[in-house]
């Protein structure tokens, strides 16, 4: 196992592992960062999607930062028992959806949705299939290799390139 640290917020400097595998790829402290920094005005309330989950980090990140609730979506069973390890340190409670991020279904919306999927195995489809969950006004937060790739329904209001990460923000406007 690999320790995070929490960059902001309330759990500011607490640490979660992650585990050591191909299947994740934590998003580097520079980039999460600059992530959190872009999004910070729709974070305080919101109910958060953290698709492609891998430790939580993300999605911890969120809930420092005042988000109401967050839901994990990850498709590894043995990698969510990761992020159930890491809300019980943290003393946080959340739902963990042990699925893969296209066949995700809840009657929820969201106000933000952080899609971070795996570079290697690189497929829209999964994002896309998330999208219907935004509520208007909703961003969607996309970690993705190359070119921001074009969002139905969505409009692209930032991308940010971090070496080889780049980070699209799109948004929901019924």
């Amino acid at each position: 196992m690999e320790n995070i640290r929490i960059t902001s917020g309330i759990y500011r400097g607490r640490i979660i592992e992650s585990p050591r595998s191909k299947l994740v790829h934590p998003m580097g402290a520079r980039e999460k960062l600059a992530l959190f920094n872009m999004i910070q005005n729709f974070l305080p309330g919101a109910a958060v999607l953290d698709a492609f989950s891998g430790s939580g980090a993300l999605g911890i990140e969120a809930l420092s930062r005042g988000a109401k609730e967050v839901v994990f979506v990850e498709k590894n069973p043995k990698i969510s028992q990761v992020i159930k390890r890491n809300l019980e340190k943290m003393g946080l409670e959340a739902k963990i959806v042990t699925t893969d991020a296209k066949k995700f279904t809840t009657d929820k919306e969201f106000g933000v949705i952080i899609a971070d999927p795996p570079y290697d195995s690189f497929e829209i489809d999964g994002v896309l299939s998330l999208t219907k969950y935004l509520k208007d006004g909703g961003i969607l937060v996309l970690s993705h290799p190359g070119s921001a790739p074009v969002i139905p329904d969505l409009k692209l209001t930032d991308t940010r390139k971090y070496a080889q990460a780049n980070i699209s923000i799109y948004r929901f406007l019924a």
